[in-house]
C-alpha cells in the first residue's frame, strides 16, 4: 500500500536549515539509488547456507511428493495396460466366432444357391451396419430353417458384442495413452527437482559443505533428545498403567482380566505381524533410495513400508496416499513398534516406527535406508500414526 504524505513546502529541512530544491532532489536521487541497492543484490550475491538447506530441503520434500505422484500413475498405468490387454483378448475371441458365423451363414448361402432356391447377398450381409435390418427388409428369415435362424442369431449377437468390445478396447487404448503420458510428466518432475538440489548442493564450497553437516547435525541430535522424551513418557505412562492394574488387583484380590481377553489376543497378533516387519525393515538398512523402488535392491519410502508389512503377511497399498487409509489411526503418544509415521501436509513420507522415538525409513535420493528419529524434521511436519494391522 502506498504511503500517504502531508504536504510540505519545497525544500527539506536538515539539521534545522532549509536546503534549496535542487539540492532536495539531489538527495532524493541518492535515497532512490541507495533503496534500489538495497532491494536489488547483485548477481554475484550467494544465498547463505541456511537458505541452500531450506531450499534442498524442500526442493527433496517436492521431488517426493513428486514419487508418490509417479507411483500412483504408474499403478494406474499398469492396471490399464492389464485391461487393455483383457479386451484385446476377447475382442479376437469375439471376431473369431463372429468369423466362424458367417462362415456358416456363407454355407447356408451356398446351399440354397445349389437347390435353387433364392441366395442372400452374402456380401451387403457382411458388410450390413444392421444385419437383423438386412433380413428383416429381405424376408429370409421366413425361409430359413430353425438351424438356419438359430445360425442368424448368433451371428447378430456376436457381431453387436465384437462391436461393443471394440469401442471398449479403444477408449480403453486412449486412456492408457493418457495415463502413460501422465507418467512420463511425474517422472521428469521428480527428476528435475533432484536435479536442482544436486545442483545447488554442487556449488558449495568445502568450507560451505562442512557449515552444512555441522546445521544437520544440529538438527539430528535435536530430533534425538525430542525421540528420548517421547520414550521417557511412554515407559512412564506404562508404568503407571502397571501401577493401577496392580493397585486394583490388590483391591479386588483378584487379576482383573474380565473383557481384556480380545484386547490382549489383538495386541498380540499385532505385535507379532509387527515383529515380522520389523525384522524385514532392519535387514534393509543399508540399502539404497531409489525414487519409485519397491526391492529387493532399493526402495522409496512407501516401497520399503509396503515390503516390510508384506512380509508379516498384510498387503500395504503402493502410496503413501493409500497407505494413510489402511488401519486404524492412533494418538502419537499411544505409537507401536511396527506402526506407520506419515510426514508433511501432503502425506508425502512415511517411516516404520521400531519404538524409542526412532524408525525405518528410506529418506531421501542420495541417502540410504536407516534408523532415524521420527522428529527428524521437527514435530510439526508428522502428520499421523497409522497401525496397519
Amino acid at each position: 500500500m502506498a504511503s500517504h504524505r502531508k504536504w510540505s513546502p519545497t525544500g527539506t529541512r536538515i539539521a534545522g536549515i532549509r536546503t534549496p530544491a535542487l539540492a532536495t532532489a539531489a538527495l532524493t536521487s541518492v535515497a532512490l539509488l541507495s533503496q534500489t541497492a538495497n532491494a536489488a543484490p547483485s548477481a554475484d550475491s550467494k544465498p547463505s547456507i541456511e537458505e541452500v538447506e531450506k531450499k534442498v530441503d524442500d526442493l527433496y520434500h517436492q521431488a517426493e511428493a513428486a514419487t508418490e505422484k509417479y507411483n500412483a500413475t504408474r499403478e494406474k498405468t499398469a492396471q490399464q495396460r492389464k485391461r487393455v490387454d483383457s479386451l484385446l483378448d476377447d475382442v479376437a475371441q469375439r471376431t473369431e466366432k463372429l468369423n466362424t458365423a458367417r462362415d456358416e451363414l456363407g454355407s447356408f448361402a451356398a446351399a440354397q444357391y445349389r437347390t435353387g432356391a433364392s441366395a442372400p447377398d452374402t456380401a451387403t450381409l457382411l458388410l450390413a451396419d444392421n444385419p437383423q435390418d438386412y433380413f428383416d427388409q429381405t424376408q429370409l428369415m421366413d425361409r430359413l430353417t430353425s438351424r438356419q435362424k438359430v445360425a442368424v442369431d448368433d451371428y447378430i449377437t456376436e457381431q453387436a458384442a465384437t462391436t461393443k468390445k471394440r469401442a471398449e478396447a479403444s477408449q480403453s487404448l486412449q486412456t492408457l495413452t493418457t495415463t502413460q503420458s501422465a507418467l512420463r510428466t511425474s517422472k521428469a518432475d521428480v527428476q528435475r527437482k533432484l536435479a536442482e538440489a544436486r545442483d545447488l548442493l554442487s556449488k558449495l564450497t568445502a568450507e560451505e559443505k562442512a557449515r552444512l553437516a555441522a546445521i544437520e547435525k544440529k538438527k539430528q541430535e535435536a530430533a534425538d533428545r525430542k525421540a528420548a522424551e517421547l520414550a521417557q513418557q511412554q515407559a512412564a505412562a506404562e508404568k503407571k498403567a502397571q501401577e493401577a492394574a496392580a493397585q486394583q488387583q490388590t483391591t479386588t484380590g483378584t487379576t482383573a482380566t474380565t473383557g481384556t481377553t480380545g484386547s490382549s489376543a489383538t495386541d498380540s497378533s499385532y505385535t507379532a505381524k509387527a515383529d515380522k516387519a520389523l525384522a524385514f525393515a532392519r535387514a534393509q538398512v543399508g540399502k539404497p533410495y531409489v525414487w519409485g523402488a519397491t526391492g529387493p535392491g532399493s526402495y522409496d519410502c512407501s516401497g520399503l513400508t509396503q515390503a516390510a508389512w508384506k512380509a508379516a503377511g498384510v498387503d500395504l497399498p503402493r502410496t503413501t496416499w493409500d497407505q494413510v487409509n489402511v488401519g486404524t489411526t492412533v494418538p502419537l503418544s499411544d505409537i507401536k513398534p511396527g506402526d506407520l509415521v506419515f510426514f508433511y501436509d501432503d502425506i508425502s513420507h512415511v517411516g516404520l516406527y521400531i519404538g524409542n522415538g526412532m524408525m525405518i525409513h528410506a529418506p531421501k535420493p542420495g541417502a540410504y535406508v536407516r534408523e532415524e528419529s521420527i522428529f527428524y524434521g521437527g514435530e510439526s511436519i508428522i502428520h499421523s500414526v497409522v497401525r496397519p494391522a
